[in-house]
């Protein structure tokens, strides 16, 4: 009965302290220890914000809350009570088979833990100064084992160094034999080193996890505020279109409403005319009718009497010109309801496209890997076209303003310098976030450049590149250079009659490349862009380009 009792007070007993249980608590993962031993570990893994099981090691976040468990401590009340609050002495003493305790002197007891750090294997009264000391805060124990891991293969000794150029434990006897001239540590001293190397690791990752969550909820921001943009931008599209639709029906029944009133007053103008022309038909067929009665009288003092009055004809009004034009009475009106359905057709059509061109591109703060292949880059093809009004005079735009040529006949003004950098036109759209383009260059030199809109301004002022708010590759028979802010540097490179221009906006990237069987890069410039970027051609004489 005794060592089933003995059996019964181990179930019983806190693996930290090896005593029966005092308050005892049981954690998430089922296993129960003393208050106060639970805590003091919980304390010391604080530091790492992620709290474990001395047992299983499972891992809890946040650190559980801990709360005595009723019954277990009725329990162990009811154990004490029986008398077997303490295991006969023997039983704390090391047998054969047993890992004694290094520290004790006399007849050993057993051992509870072994330090991997110490390399020495403690009771459970010699192993409280790692539990209560500061200093042995970082002490890994683990569970005790005689068959040492820790002891040299060849001298049976204690590995209690390190050797560095070799990257294992090593005994003394080692250090003097083949690792001797090695650069050698204690053991101790290399884990300390090794596990401060890891708690930065560990602070490193623990403030990447902190980042990435902070991500993750800006990256839930613009879902939401996406969804939200898109609600309020449907919402008011659809009520704009209405109200459209309302003013084209009103116009409509305007529309209709006048051509009724000016058929009706037209209608009203003709069957005037109708009835004065009939009032004169009924005077002309009376007048007629007497002097055919006058002519064939025989009475010649009648005759003669009555001629005077009936022979005179009062003068007619001029006949109005009286012009039929059936159907087409209108024509003008339905030239004009045509005429605007053209227009508003044109308007329409343009709108869709500027809606189905924007890029609804998530701003996510983990950054763009620039693509490597020409299929990659077309990926992000933007169709570009040129401003007229932007144009130099003397630069003419054709293939529906993707292509710029110099009007050759101006050849003597090319001794001006001023004329020389204003044969420059810029973009009609605007660029932002990520897009791709390209130019297909002829001639002497072209130059290739994004700008700031205020430019348009004063774009034959100064040349592409000679200011701070543009960047500019110019392509000439003698090699690339590029110039910003009137800074010129030479670019090496394999000549292409087209060049690349990758703009990623947001990022602050600029890219120029050489275009062939392969993407050469020319030049990148990595920046913060503030405003919107208009792109732009300088044509140089006897030269063309042409967006593709």
């Amino acid at each position: 009965m005794a060592q089933r009792g003995i059996m019964d007070q181990e179930k019983f007993c806190c693996s930290i302290c090896l005593n029966l249980l005092k308050i005892p608590v049981t954690i998430p993962c089922g296993h129960s220890y003393c208050m106060n031993c639970i805590k003091s570990y919980f304390n010391e893994e604080d530091q790492k914000k992620i709290h474990s099981c001395p047992q299983c090691r499972q891992t809890f976040i946040p650190r559980p809350v801990l709360v005595k468990n009723t019954m277990l401590a009725d329990l162990v009340e009811d154990l004490k009570k029986a008398g077997l609050q303490a295991a006969p002495a023997d039983h704390c003493y090391a047998g054969p088979d047993d890992v004694s305790c290094d520290f004790c002197t006399g007849r050993k007891l057993k051992a509870t833990k072994s330090c991997l750090q110490c390399l020495v294997s403690y009771c459970e009264q010699h192993l409280q100064p790692h539990y209560e000391s500061p200093a042995f805060d970082k002490h890994k124990l683990v569970d005790p084992s005689k068959k040492s891991k820790n002891k040299c293969s060849r001298h049976d000794k204690e590995m209690k160094i390190f050797c560095r150029t070799d990257q294992q434990c090593i005994c003394y006897l080692c250090s003097m034999d083949e690792h001797k001239g090695h650069d050698t540590v204690l053991a101790e001293d290399e884990i300390t080193e090794k596990q401060r190397a890891l708690g930065v690791s560990q602070q490193k990752i623990q403030q990447r996890i902190q980042d990435r969550e902070k991500d993750v909820k800006l990256l839930q921001q613009e879902v939401e505020a996406i969804n939200r943009s898109a609600d309020k931008a449907a919402m008011d599209s659809e009520k704009m279109l209405k109200d459209l639709i309302c003013l084209i029906e009103k116009r409509s029944s305007d529309v209709k409403q006048l051509i009724r009133f000016q058929q009706k007053r037209k209608v009203s103008q003709v069957k005037d005319l109708q009835e004065k022309l009939q009032q004169e038909i009924t005077e002309l067929r009376r007048k007629d009718a007497e002097l055919e009665q006058l002519s064939n009288t025989d009475d010649h003092i009648q005759f003669l009497q009555n001629y005077p009055s009936l022979s005179q004809i009062s003068e007619s009004a001029d006949s109005p010109s009286i012009n039929i034009r059936p159907l087409q009475y209108f024509e003008d009106a339905t030239a004009a309801v045509s005429e605007v359905k053209d227009k508003l057709q044109d308007i329409l059509s343009e709108v869709w496209t500027k809606i189905s061109m924007t890029e609804m591109e998530v701003d996510v703060l983990l950054p763009h890997e620039e693509p490597k292949t020409r299929d990659e880059f077309l990926q992000y093809s933007r169709q570009i076209t040129l401003d007229p009004n932007t144009a130099h005079t003397d630069v003419s735009l054709s293939e529906r303003n993707r292509k710029a040529t110099v009007v050759s006949q101006l050849v003597f003004k090319m001794n001006s310098p001023s004329y020389f950098h204003s044969l420059q036109v810029l973009s009609r759209e605007s660029l932002t976030r990520r897009c791709y383009w390209e130019v297909e260059w002829s001639g002497l030199g072209v130059s290739v450049a994004v700008t700031y809109s205020d430019m348009r301004k004063k774009i034959h002022e100064s040349g592409f590149g000679n200011n701070d708010t543009s960047w500019a590759l110019y392509c000439l028979n003698t090699g690339f250079e590029f110039r910003h802010n009137n800074i010129i540097k030479s670019i090496t490179g394999s000549k292409s009659s087209r060049v690349g221009v990758y703009l990623d906006h947001r990022a602050g990237t600029l890219s120029f490349y050489s275009v062939s069987e392969s993407m050469t890069l020319l030049h990148r410039v990595q920046t913060t862009f503030t405003q919107p970027l208009y792109a732009g051609l300088w044509v140089g004489y006897g030269s063309t380009a042409e967006l593709r």
